[in-house]
């Protein structure tokens, strides 16, 4: 299957007027976990007399340092008011459309080595719905300070349209290098990694009341360091949380192995208690049926109101699929899958002869942690009461050291990826661009050239994106 798009990014003479152009079509229809797409045009023109880029004020403390706000800062004490506009951005490619808009690679001008996605919607475009979840996700990154989660460095409102300066991973996403993998899934060491990094980045989440709803392989993207980002807010809803130390019986655990990650085998010690802070939203509370259909929890399919469960069931689907390379209540449509999901059958783990590999304590530990996570009861499923605390408490995790969670050396599998990856920031429906960096940026004919008429795979063949989402 082919996917032709014609790209025109055009600057005015007198630099006061931005246009870009986007002209698509399909030849063929997409694979079973992806939507059709049709032929469609749309452009969008913005105005710099108008347009200035609102930022988000100074560095917050983990990207204090960041190169790319010391470029922001930069640019904005050469400008006579001290305000970003966009006309201090300079385009180099288009990267992706998302649910709601498009997605632009840039820098600024004149300051070379902070490359930023600018996330362009047209509120016009949008149902009164999903202009609600475009708000929802330009709130949440207008607050979150946290190094797994993208930072909002600038944010427009300009007539109809709204525009976000944000992150740039050059990793690609999670799912796009597992579908690169032998059996499309990664080793245990590899998906403990993931799972980790995951786990704090919704604590963090939970801990500020946002019930993230939307967690799958699509939505981790890779930074250029290896380490991942979370992305996608628009499906997220915001509850009260009241934070409390709890005491709690726990077994001392005595290290007996030790690996190059960090993490030994272990046996149990004596019995210890300890103090616990909590900060999970367990009241959170909607009826809204949102999210990818393979990775809809129980209660949201049944529609009898759902929260923060929903997240800690996502991601035992989420460690399920990273080690089998598929998810555990998958049908053969998708009415099967979720009738799959309501039911009161329980799913099952491949059988020895279904995968190239002999298990592992660390496997059947992994396991252990995902049955505990997929318990159709919200009640009774893990996480649900404390959160993140209890599930970093499981033996799938022993050896992680927390607060060091950012100093561990990716997997093997992110730094082989790096190699064969071209990068994207809206990714799950985005192909590797090939771009000749000659003459203006935004030129018809110099500058993009492999753009013009460039075929862009949006995932509808090789990474069978799971891209329809359900929003009612």
């Amino acid at each position: 299957m082919e996917i032709e798009t014609t790209i025109f990014l055009t600057q005015s003479d007198t630099t006061t007027d931005l246009d870009l152009s986007f002209t698509s079509c399909t030849s063929t229809t997409s694979t079973d976990r992806t939507f059709t797409s049709s032929s469609a045009r749309s452009s969008l023109r913005l105005s710099f007399n108008e347009s200035r880029l609102s930022t988000s004020g100074s560095p917050r403390p983990h990207r204090k340092s960041d190169s790319h706000w010391s470029a922001i800062n930069a640019a904005t004490n050469l400008t006579p008011d001290g305000i970003l506009q966009l006309h201090h951005l300079k385009l180099l490619r288009h990267l992706g459309s998302g649910n709601f808009g498009k997605v632009f690679l840039c820098k600024l001008k004149d300051f070379d080595g902070a490359e930023f996605a600018l996330k362009v919607v047209d509120r016009d475009a949008l149902t009164s719905k999903k202009l609600s979840h475009v708000q929802m996700e330009s709130e949440i990154l207008s607050v979150v300070d946290h190094p797994f989660l993208p930072t909002l460095y600038a944010h427009l409102e300009v007539s109809h349209y709204t525009c976000m300066l944000m992150d740039y991973c050059s990793g690609g996403d999670l799912h796009s290098l597992l579908r690169r993998r032998p059996g499309n899934r990664f080793g245990v060491d590899a998906v403990r990694f993931f799972a980790s990094e995951v786990l704090v980045g919704l604590e963090y989440l939970h801990a500020i009341g946002v019930v993230y709803r939307d967690l799958k392989p699509e939505n981790i993207l890779i930074r250029e360091d290896g380490h991942i980002m979370l992305s996608d807010f628009d499906l997220c809803f915001k509850a009260d949380v009241i934070p409390t130390l709890q005491l709690i019986q726990t077994q001392n655990k005595i290290r007996t192995g030790f690996s190059c990650f960090g993490f030994g085998s272990t046996r149990e010690g004596t019995e210890e208690e300890l103090t616990q802070f909590v900060a999970e939203p367990t009241t959170a509370y909607s009826r809204s049926c949102v999210g990818t259909h393979e990775y809809l929890a129980p209660e949201l399919v049944n529609g009898n109101g759902h929260g923060n469960g929903v997240d800690w069931w996502a991601f035992g689907v989420f460690i399920y699929e990273l080690l089998y390379g598929r998810t555990p209540f998958k049908g053969t449509t998708k009415e099967a899958t979720l009738h799959n999901i309501a039911s009161s059958r329980t799913f099952r783990f491949p059988d020895a002869s279904d995968v190239a590999h002999a298990y592992d304590s660390m496997e059947v530990q992994a396991r252990d942690l995902i049955e505990k996570l997929l318990v159709k009861d919200p009640l009774e499923r893990l996480g649900c009461a404390r959160g993140a605390s209890d599930i970093k408490r499981h033996s799938f995790f022993d050896g992680i050291k927390w607060p060091l969670i950012r100093t561990y050396t990716p997997p093997q599998e992110v730094r082989m990826g790096r190699k064969t990856s071209q990068v994207c920031y809206v990714s799950r429906r985005v192909s590797p661009l090939k771009r000749k960096s000659e003459g203006r940026s935004w030129s018809l004919k110099s500058g993009i050239g492999n753009l013009i008429r460039s075929k862009v795979g949006f995932n509808f063949g090789n990474s069978k994106s799971r891209e329809e989402r359900f929003m009612f």
